[in-house]
């Protein structure tokens, strides 16, 4: 399905990006993997390709635009050609703090986080693209980009903002023959930020992911293989009229009828 494709992805490590790009070998593609920290990429490549598939490993810091320019520059030149992009790079966000609790550098500074490491990643990937005539720019977010949620202070407006983001920048490098598309998530129980939560939060944390599981319409969470075959084929050539959209991987939970919060 992937066969020799080109394809980038930042924040490698073993979670979600390491799913996705192991999937994404097992088809056939070819994965150039980075991270701000050299080590995370080199396990997911090293796997990869014991497994006889092809990754090769970088450092680079998905906000410092240099080092991301550098980067594909570098991959360009071995390959010829970059086929998709998807930026997974993590970063921190204060949760669990309702809005009027929560200071303004706390809410604000996940939003310039993510919405800067997208701009550089995406931008970046695009201006290759648009002179090849072909590519496709993957974006994740998760349940609050479409419904209203509580207590996920900055994360709302960041998933909101880099859908938004998504489309229009679909629609620029669109006539270019670049698509773009955003992946929304309810979120993975096998990822390395629920299994931390489970191993801190305790009962709590149970009760939690309970109400997140009732949520969705078939009363379960999507996994990473989930998250990475959506991915897979979002960047195939059978994806090839899907752009300027997001793909709802939330198992319903954003087009329920009757939402309810707690209080």
């Amino acid at each position: 399905m992937l066969k020799d494709k080109v394809i980038v992805i930042y924040g490698a490590s073993q979670s979600l990006a390491g799913a996705v790009a192991k999937t994404m070998a097992q088809a056939g593609a070819k994965l150039f993997l980075s991270n701000r920290h050299l080590t995370p990429a080199e396990e997911v490549a090293r796997e990869i390709n014991e497994a006889g598939g092809f990754a090769e490993a970088a450092e680079v810091d998905a906000l410092d635009k240099g080092a991301i320019e550098k980067h594909l520059v570098k991959t360009l030149k071995k390959t010829k050609r970059i086929d998709a992009s998807f930026n997974l790079a993590g970063f921190e966000v204060l949760q669990d703090v309702d809005l009027i609790d929560m200071s303004l550098d706390d809410f604000v500074r996940p939003i310039t986080t993510a919405m800067q490491t997208h701009f550089l990643t995406a931008t970046a990937a695009g201006r290759i693209m648009a002179k090849q005539g072909y590519g496709v720019i993957l974006t994740l977010t998760a349940t609050p980009g479409g419904i209203g949620y509580p207590k996920v202070g900055g994360f709302g407006p960041i998933c909101s903002a880099v859908e938004t983001f998504s489309k229009n920048l679909a629609a620029e490098l669109g006539p270019l023959g670049v698509r773009v598309v955003n992946i929304r998530s309810a979120g993975s129980l096998d990822s390395r930020p629920f299994k931390e939560a489970l191993a801190f939060g305790g009962d709590r944390i149970i009760e939690v992911i309970k109400k997140m599981k009732s949520d969705t319409m078939l009363k379960e969470l999507p996994s990473m293989h989930d998250i990475a075959s959506a991915a897979s084929f979002l960047v195939s050539d059978m994806a090839k009229s899907i752009t300027g959209t997001t793909i709802d991987v939330t198992i319903g939970t954003t087009t329920a009828l009757n939402y309810k919060t707690d209080i």
